[in-house]
């Protein structure tokens, strides 16, 4: 079914985005973090 394809590929694009974002915010909060240390 051509619908639920498309569904499920949208539900990954957006977890692999949460996920992209979950990263780069933990980047961010871990560098300073670490700013703070030195």
């Amino acid at each position: 079914d051509l619908a639920k394809e498309s569904a499920k590929l949208q539900s990954l694009q957006t977890k692999q985005q949460l996920g992209v974002q979950a990263l780069s915010i933990a980047n961010s909060a871990s560098s300073s973090i670490l700013s703070l240390f030195r």
